[in-house]
């Protein structure tokens, strides 16, 4: 089964931000700044991505 997958890094700070945007920041498993976190390419995942669009950054795997 070959997914597509998502390579999504966190390039703003998580401080002061809507709670629902950290809870869609902590739903893909960012944990940190800087650290590149691959997720399943998903309708669901793709949401929050759009979401918190103006805080990471995405490209394909």
């Amino acid at each position: 089964m070959s997914d597509k997958k998502l390579k999504v890094t966190l390039y703003r700070s998580l401080n002061g931000r809507l709670k629902s945007h950290k809870a869609c920041a902590a739903g893909l498993g960012i944990r940190k700044m800087h650290n590149p976190v691959e997720v399943i390419d998903t309708p669901e995942n793709r949401g929050m991505i759009n979401k918190i669009s103006y805080m990471v950054e995405c490209e394909e795997v």
